[in-house]
């Protein structure tokens, strides 16, 4: 069997996936960021449009399960950009969801992570490409354990890719124990994602030396140590000799955040970031991370 990339427009081989953003959202609705929603199509469309104009030509949304990923929307914002688009399953933290919701879960969240991966979202047809479920602060609580028992369970039926959201980069380790370990998922097969807010080199080795995939995403906030620590921990990732488990992301989870409503947005990846880790890496490193990385982290044996 050929692995393949699912997008949103179908199957394709993982080098037509092109530069790739790793890590980002189009859509993001919860309850947790209120007044905050990327909930508008034509500024979606737009921040395509621009990161395509900076070189861009893949987007992996992870916008998981009843956090308004629009799925509806996704086949036309990608036919009309031209960038090929990856939609998640999965589950994130029990705080972005109402309690009914998740009380409805019980009992068949496999079931619907496999069912989305195979058959598509509702009525769309939409079919996701990856699953993201999400750990908590320095631990994995209740919720976690449940959510990654069933993404593991969907990993086996269907060979989907499982993504990670480390709570300001940190439980990588415990993630990692569980998802590999206890539940038996390749390491290459789980991408972990925000390991450059929690700056541990030491962590960032051990995780990497499990096979997994370490998702550098969004630029610096005031409170993270992102963007001038980044070069750093991936200069010393491909020292360890680990320079082929990155991926880079740009993580917009507002609508303040898109570079069309004046934040850095999805070009920054490529306007910014992509030049200062260059010098770092080296350009033909950084041009792997981009285009080729994501196409094997990303792919799958479909079932």
């Amino acid at each position: 069997m050929v692995s393949r990339v699912r997008t949103v427009l179908g199957d394709i081989r993982p080098a037509e996936l092109g530069v790739c953003d790793a890590h980002d959202h189009l859509f993001l609705r919860s309850r947790q960021l209120p007044g905050q929603e990327l909930d508008d199509v034509p500024a979606a469309r737009a921040e395509l449009a621009a990161f395509r104009a900076a070189g861009g030509a893949a987007v992996v949304q992870w916008t998981p399960y009843g956090l308004g990923r629009r799925a509806t929307d996704l086949p036309e914002l990608s036919r009309t950009t031209g960038v090929r688009l990856v939609c998640a399953t999965g589950l994130h933290q029990a705080a972005h969801y109402e309690t009914e919701l998740l009380g409805s879960l019980r009992g068949r969240l496999a079931e619907v992570f496999v069912s989305e991966l195979t058959e598509g979202i509702g009525t769309t047809g939409v079919r996701a490409g990856l699953i993201k479920v999400a750990g908590g602060f320095h631990a994995l609580d209740g919720h976690a354990r449940w959510t990654m028992t069933a993404a593991a369970e969907a990993h086996r039926a269907t060979g989907a890719p499982i993504a990670v959201h480390l709570e300001l980069g940190t439980g990588a380790l415990d993630v990692l124990d569980l998802l590999c370990g206890e539940l038996g998922v390749p390491g290459d097969r789980v991408i972990l994602g925000h390991l450059n807010r929690f700056p541990d080199p030491v962590v960032q080795r051990q995780a990497a030396a499990s096979g997994c995939w370490l998702a550098f995403d969004g630029p610096s906030r005031a409170h993270f140590a992102t963007d001038w620590r980044m070069p750093e921990a991936v200069r010393a990732l491909a020292d360890a000799g680990f320079g082929d488990r990155l991926l880079l992301g740009g993580d917009t989870v507002v609508a303040g955040a898109r570079s069309v409503d004046g934040g850095p947005g999805m070009p920054y990846l490529l306007r910014r970031v992509r030049s200062r880790l260059e010098e770092a890496l080296g350009a033909e490193l950084v041009d792997r991370v981009l285009t080729e990385h994501p196409g094997r982290a990303f792919a799958a044996d479909w079932a």
